[in-house]
Formats: structure tokens, sequence, C-alpha cells
């Protein structure tokens, strides 16, 4: 498969705080890769990094063959990313539906497509989103992302806070996504057995480097791994 990511000795972080130093790391078109690590070892700085609100202090970014390293957060958003903070960062002032247009660009993910995928925003589309909506509202950041048509989607830790049931929904949505309609993802998912299962390529992080990479279905079965760098029982 032709690459679509490629990250080059980066190091980056927040003012003159480095966070991450000398990361590298790529991924094929129409294939995933699972970010793993405790808290606080900057995978969410990593995803804030490839989408541009962070400072970078050394190192490259190129995606689909262009080197999108000095440019700012929305015209990356054009070249390809899609991004699902873990904020969510939906406008709640707007319904469902709004929410989905205000951003939508032309490509195959389109309206009747993403309702299709989550059908209990379908339901909800004509209202206003609130707060006691969380899982609609991570669906909801999910789908908006979609209608941008990304090349790469970014979602950092999307089941976070959610339900069994709606984890489940979500979880199978987000499979589907990456497996069967092969867009490239980069996920952090503190379960790192729900991510391994349905991505083909992981890196743990420590301390802000990459301290070990694998396919995901070996870093799967691997228990002692898991519980070395993770602290996942088996």
């Amino acid at each position: 498969m032709p690459e679509l990511l490629r990250v080059e000795r980066l190091s980056a972080g927040y003012g003159e705080a480095v966070v991450l130093e000398d990361i590298d790391f790529s991924l094929p078109a129409g294939e995933s890769l699972a970010l793993l690590g405790r808290n606080g070892t900057g995978k969410t700085t990593l995803i804030d990094t490839l989408v541009g609100v962070t400072r970078r202090h050394a190192g490259r970014i190129v995606l689909r063959g262009q080197d999108i390293t000095a440019l700012p957060p929305y015209r990356r958003a054009a070249a390809g990313i899609g991004w699902v903070p873990q904020e969510r960062n939906v406008f709640k002032s707007l319904t469902v539906e709004e929410n989905l247009t205000a951003v939508a660009r032309p490509g195959p993910w389109d309206m009747k497509r993403v309702f299709a995928m989550f059908p209990r925003l379908d339901k909800l589309r004509a209202l206003r989103v609130v707060t006691g909506m969380r899982g609609e509202q991570q669906m909801l950041a999910v789908a908006r992302a979609l209608v941008l048509n990304p090349s790469l989607l970014l979602l950092d830790e999307p089941l976070e806070g959610l339900a069994p049931i709606l984890v489940e929904e979500l979880l199978r949505s987000i499979a589907r996504v990456v497996s069967d309609e092969g867009l490239s993802a980069v996920i952090v998912e503190q379960n790192p057995r729900a991510v391994l299962g349905i991505t083909q390529h992981a890196v743990v992080l420590d301390r802000g480097r990459i301290v070990h990479r694998a396919p995901s279905g070996a870093l799967l079965a691997d228990a002692a791994t898991l519980e070395r760098l993770l602290a996942v029982g088996a």
C-alpha cells in the first residue's frame, strides 16, 4: 500500500516545554494505528501536533506526499485530516444536522451516509445538542469529522466516559469505518484490547517517546508485553 502518513524525528510540546521527542512512524493508506500508553505519556500531544495546535521543536509531518509541517490547522484539515478531540467540540447552539452541514465538504461521506452509520443521530437530527447527550455528542463528533471527507481520521479517546452499551455501539461504528470502509485512522484509547482489535499497527508511548511498536494482532496476543507497558491484566 502507498504511504499515507510519515512522521519524522518529531519533537513538540507547549511553549518551551518539550513533551514529544524523536517520534518516527509511518502509516500506509487504508490502514490504522493504535496509539497507546499510560496517562500523561504524550498521546494527546501527538494527536494535537498532527492537527497543528502545539509548538513543533523539530522534525516534520508528511501527509499523502505533502509536507504539512508548517501548515496551520485549517489547512491541514483541507489537506485531509479529520480530528475528533477528547473535548468533542460540537456546537451546542446548533441542531445535530446543523453541526454536520456547517463543516461538510464534498465527498463520499455525506449526510445520508453518516446518518445510516449512526441511526441514533438520525432520530435526533432536528434537535439541539444538549449536555446530557454524552454518547450522542461523541457520535456527532465522529460524524462531523467524517463529513469533512478526510484521508486520515484522528480519534482521541473516543470511548472515554461512555456507558457500556454506547461503547459497544460506537466501537462497532469506528470498526466499520476503519476496517470495512478502509479509512485510515490514528486512534488513542485507554482500552487497548478494543482498539488493537480494529487496527493493523500499534505504537506505545512512554515519557514522550515511542518505546514499542508492533502489529496490532501481535501486541493483542502478547499479554506480558501489554502488562509491562500498559499495566493491563490478562
